[in-house]
């Protein structure tokens, strides 16, 4: 079993940035490809990025890219999303998710955060 937190999400204006961060209590972290998705309010979950086991791939969702960095830490057990350039639209609860091995975008990941809360306001 595999706990994942996330931290880093509070209301920012548009224009501004957030870090968030998400935790893995394993001692096997880099045998997962982690993801960062949101949901926001009526909608359904969407991927916004996800990073393989060793970082040497990222993908991202369209409208994010240029703005949003995933990385990790597998020293420390943590995948970051950096927000730059945050928008209204960006408002979201972001989770963490965890996936052995395997990079994908889809909402099959084996473990989940509970989420942190980004607003942005205009």
């Amino acid at each position: 079993q595999v706990q994942l937190v996330e931290s880093g999400g509070g209301l920012v204006q548009a224009g501004g940035s957030l870090r968030l961060s998400c935790a893995a209590s394993t001692r096997t972290f880099n045998n997962y490809a982690m993801g960062w998705f949101r949901q926001a309010p009526g909608k359904e979950r969407e991927f916004v990025a996800g990073i393989s086991w060793n970082g040497g791939r990222t993908y991202y969702l369209d409208v994010v890219k240029g703005r949003f960095t995933i990385s990790r830490d597998n020293a420390k057990n943590t995948v970051y999303l950096q927000m730059n350039s945050l928008k209204p639209e960006d408002t979201a609860v972001y989770f963490c998710a965890a996936q052995r091995f395997v990079l994908t975008a889809r909402p099959d990941y084996e473990y989940w955060g509970q989420g942190t809360q980004v607003t942005v306001s205009s």
